[in-house]
């Protein structure tokens, strides 16, 4: 049995990053031998990632990576958003874009396949979060490629809570990063109406018209129901559809005119934009902090 010193415990820590009594069991277990100990807390901070599977990641950041004519983007989850402020993740975070940047992938599915540092993403991923101590998951990863003469607008707010990337026409990368600050602004989902999917837009239509006729039974002076859906639907309908286009969109830095006015001037126009919020989909547990506090003093007790 070796004798297992405070300087090989160190040494072990500084390595794997992993506790001190943990490091000395992995030592103790291995009898010494430095690299299987770093692969015996390797596999147990797998299985610890394991067990937390069922935890909700609902925080964390989004990021991109540009190489070239490629963008990639993504958002890298974790349980709380103080995990998230760690420079563990963070690293993890810029790790992550690089592999996906220099790689084929273009989801997530192949995204965890990727072939990296002798393991897959999806094995790295797992590892980092034994050793951060958080459920860490990858999702919604997306490929943007454009052409030699348009460029690239990113943006990242509050250190990746939005993250967008643009397209646009040209090579102003200004005026580029001034329509990717103003999808992070106002979150347009679309780039025009006529981006809009029909049966989206029929939806909306009924929507408005139903909402119509309710204000109108209770209105003091009804109107007949042809004015209603002739003239009244249609400009609630327009109205409604220019909120979330983009091009339609009053300019975030110039309120007195359109974004397509101002893309236009410049003698550019948006191709597209991908913009990614932290948590987007994901159902949070709400949870009642002293509640927990209090249940777990009960266990003492």
């Amino acid at each position: 049995m070796a004798n297992i010193t405070a300087a090989m415990v160190k040494e072990l820590r500084e390595k794997t990053s992993a506790g001190m009594m943990d490091c000395k069991k992995a030592l103790a277990a291995t009898d010494g031998n430095m690299e299987e100990a770093i692969t015996w807390l390797r596999e147990r901070g797998i299985a610890k990632a394991a067990k937390k599977a069922s935890a909700v990641a609902a925080e964390g950041l989004c990021s991109y990576a540009v190489k070239g004519n490629k963008a990639v983007l993504f958002e890298l989850n974790s349980q709380t958003d103080f995990v998230a402020q760690n420079a563990k993740f963070t690293d993890l975070l810029a790790k992550v874009g690089e592999i996906l940047v220099n790689s084929n992938a273009t989801n997530d599915e192949e995204a965890l396949k990727i072939e990296a540092e002798g393991k897959n993403l999806e094995t790295i991923i797992l590892e980092a979060s034994g050793v951060i101590g958080e459920k860490i998951s990858l999702r919604r990863v997306t490929v943007l490629n454009k052409s030699d003469d348009e460029v690239f607008g990113c943006y990242k707010h509050m250190g990746g809570r939005i993250v967008v990337v643009t397209i646009l026409s040209g090579n102003d990368e200004v005026v580029a990063k001034d329509i990717a600050m103003h999808v992070a602004a106002l979150s347009p989902r679309y780039v025009s109406k006529n981006d809009i999917p029909a049966a989206e837009v029929e939806k909306e239509r009924e929507v408005i018209l139903a909402a119509a006729l309710n204000e109108n039974a209770t209105s003091a002076k009804p109107k007949p129901e042809n004015i209603i859906a002739e003239r009244i639907v249609p400009g609630r309908l327009e109205k409604n559809l220019k909120e979330i286009c983009l091009l339609s969109q009053m300019f975030v830095k110039n309120p007195d005119q359109t974004v397509e006015a101002y893309v236009s001037g410049a003698k550019s126009s948006v191709k597209t934009f991908i913009r990614l919020e932290v948590g987007e989909g994901i159902e949070k547990v709400e949870s009642d902090f002293a509640a927990e506090v209090a249940a777990q003093s009960a266990q003492f007790n």
